[in-house]
């Protein structure tokens, strides 16, 4: 009997033969049971359509509670890395890929070591992405895009910003760019979500009338599920309430 655990694809861009985003779980389980609560996580947090199921039924020795800590595991920040990879061998968790900024990096790493006991080790493979992501960053410069109160209609300093960001984008050759719209937690979850679309589809159709290439811009709404603040005071919730620009590829 030995410990051979899953091997978890976890970001976009990995699965380049198929010709999409798709995130890739493979690796040896011992049950149906167990391979079953790995996928369904999986397809909860990236949907069903991008889970390429490469998981396997065999004679192996899983730790005590290791289907509940992987489950810590495949939380929504690892959404944030791109080109991927989480490994959970034994009692040993790597993570590994691209996130936008340092913070990211340490957050990502050290929620996954806070979530799991003592006899975890978690390697922190992530690296800040490239220099077409923090070109970006810095144009945005940590503001926040403003729009009407509870509609996607920019207002003119958000224009102004978004300004900005084509000049910003045209140095950004041959990359696409995701526009990520993020709400509070104020309201419904779905009404939220549907608020956070409308607000990056505003956004990209602001940068295309301006002279960027459809093309290189897809959109996400992301609502309330990946606070960067506390929502329980009011400027937690204004800094929860922006759009992300993110280099894909």
């Amino acid at each position: 009997m030995r410990h051979y655990l899953p091997l978890l694809l976890l970001a976009c861009g990995l699965c380049q033969a198929q010709g999409t985003d798709k995130v890739i779980a493979s690796g040896v389980v011992p049950d149906e049971a167990t391979k079953a609560a790995l996928l369904l996580r999986l397809r909860d947090l990236y949907g069903a359509e991008r889970v390429v199921d490469q998981v396997t039924i065999g004679n192996v020795v899983l730790p005590a509670s290791w289907s509940a800590n992987v489950q810590k595991l495949i939380q929504p920040n690892l959404k944030l890395v791109s080109k991927g990879q989480l490994t959970v061998e034994g009692n040993n968790v790597g993570i590994r890929g691209e996130v936008a900024n340092e913070a990211q990096r340490q957050q990502i790493a050290g929620e996954m070591a806070a979530a799991l006991n003592p006899t975890y080790t978690v390697r922190n493979g992530l690296r800040v992405g490239a220099a077409e992501q923090q070109l970006l960053d810095a144009a945005l410069a940590k503001r926040i895009i403003e729009f009407e109160t509870a509609q996607a209609v920019l207002r003119p300093g958000g224009q102004q910003i978004l300004d900005e960001m084509v000049l910003a984008l045209r140095k950004v050759k041959g990359k696409r760019v995701e526009v990520i719209g993020h709400t509070d937690d104020t309201g419904a979850r779905e009404s939220n979500l549907a608020l956070s679309l409308a607000r990056a589809e505003a956004v990209r159709s602001y940068l295309i009338a301006h002279g960027i290439a459809p093309g290189m811009i897809s959109v996400a709404g992301h609502g309330p599920d990946r606070p960067v603040a506390d929502n329980a005071s009011s400027e937690g919730r204004a800094r929860n309430r922006r759009i992300e620009f993110r280099v894909v590829d």
